[in-house]
């Protein structure tokens, strides 16, 4: 861990010159994840699907985009949210195409309070792959916590079609004031 986060801090402070490999096409193992989640009976098994997903989610065109995510995700988990934002900001000018770089950076903004910075990054990651149940239910709360509960909740609804043992769903009890579309509780 200590030689990636050495790695990362020198790539932050270089500029990276090579181009970023093309992102791994991680569609079809998602999908059998995605199907498997929908048929299981107990939360623990949802649990140990949603780490498989993370895994693929998190596995990195190469050794300098796994070693800047690793950087980002540390420095988010120490709540450096400012380094942690600098490590992606590194992982997306290298891999622009890379949906977890928008995902991680949007997290780390989201944390921050900076909603209006993560929604656009949560746009993207769904943008590039649209079955990443993390940026989809990240963008609904991130609507909530902008005081956009009706939208929010019709966007974790999309996330919990993919995984309805999402922890988000408690969210859909929220009330919606009137001028939101909805009527409130």
């Amino acid at each position: 861990m200590m030689r990636s986060v050495l790695f990362a801090l020198t790539l932050c402070a270089a500029p990276v010159s090579a181009a970023c490999p093309p992102t791994p096409d991680i569609t079809g193992a998602v999908d059998a994840l995605l199907q498997r989640v929908q048929s299981v009976e107990t939360e623990a098994e949802a649990r140990q699907i949603s780490a498989l997903l993370w895994a693929e989610w998190t596995r990195a065109p190469d050794e300098t985009a796994q070693a800047l995510l690793d950087d980002g995700m540390a420095r988010r988990a120490a709540f450096d949210l400012v380094g942690a934002v600098n490590a992606f900001d590194a992982l997306i000018d290298y891999c622009p195409t890379y949906a977890e770089g928008y995902n991680q950076r949007a997290f780390a903004n989201f944390l921050a309070a900076r909603y209006e910075a993560a929604l656009p990054d949560l746009d993207r990651a769904i943008a590039l792959n649209p079955r990443h149940v993390a940026a989809i239910s990240g963008k609904g709360l991130t609507l909530i916590s902008m005081g956009r509960v009706a939208e929010g909740q019709a966007v974790i609804r999309q996330a919990l079609a993919l995984n309805p043992w999402l922890s988000e769903r408690r969210f859909l009890d929220l009330p919606v004031a009137p001028d939101q579309g909805g009527v409130e509780l």
